[in-house]
């Protein structure tokens, strides 16, 4: 399956680009899909801790499934007044 990956803020600092594409295999979780993430993208280990993670605009956590075609957010924490 295919997943969009997004990346926003520092994120997309890290990696260079604000968006990108991954293909998964069937029956893949949002924490198979951060695993593949992390090896593909090193520098993104310091937001690790910090990240919220969204599927199609939802936030998640690991064990949530994904869908061919979904949309993976990495959302840094927020701040400011």
């Amino acid at each position: 399956m295919t997943i969009t990956v997004l990346f926003f803020a520092q994120a997309r600092e890290h990696v260079g680009r604000a968006r990108g594409t991954l293909q998964l295999p069937e029956g893949s979780k949002v924490a198979d899909a951060l695993a593949r993430l992390e090896r593909e993208h090193p520098a993104l280990a310091p937001l690790w801790p910090h990240l919220a993670v969204a599927v199609n605009q939802h936030l998640v956590r690991g064990d949530a499934p994904l869908m061919d075609g979904a949309e993976l957010a990495l959302l840094p924490p927020v701040s400011g007044g």
